[in-house]
């Protein structure tokens, strides 16, 4: 009794890993870095015609821009939060001060 029951949780325990190694391979990226990212996309745009061969290096250097603009990398607005942490800061250090003096 107790062999088939070692077995069987040898075979759920053996599911189970192989179950966890196929979805870690899920989430595996075929890019490493964002410029081969990048580059396979220029090239794959190339090859459906959307980018004109005519065009000068101005111009594509426009179009990846603003198409960064569209996917919203540069519209990041600067937080107020450490501005307000060093008053908070000093407001408290000037505090102790006056307070022990």
């Amino acid at each position: 009794m107790d062999s088939i029951r070692g077995r069987k949780i040898q075979i759920d325990l053996m599911s189970l890993e192989a179950a966890a190694a196929s979805a870690r391979a899920g989430f595996a990226c075929m890019f490493s870095t964002s410029e081969e990212y990048e580059t396979a996309l220029i090239s794959e745009r190339r090859a459906q015609g959307r980018y004109d061969r005519q065009r000068s290096s101005e111009e594509y250097e426009t179009a990846l821009i603003s198409e960064r603009r569209a996917q919203g990398r540069y519209d990041r607005q600067r937080s107020r939060w450490p501005a307000i942490m060093f008053i908070g800061g000093a407001m408290m250090v000037a505090g102790t001060v006056l307070l022990l003096n």
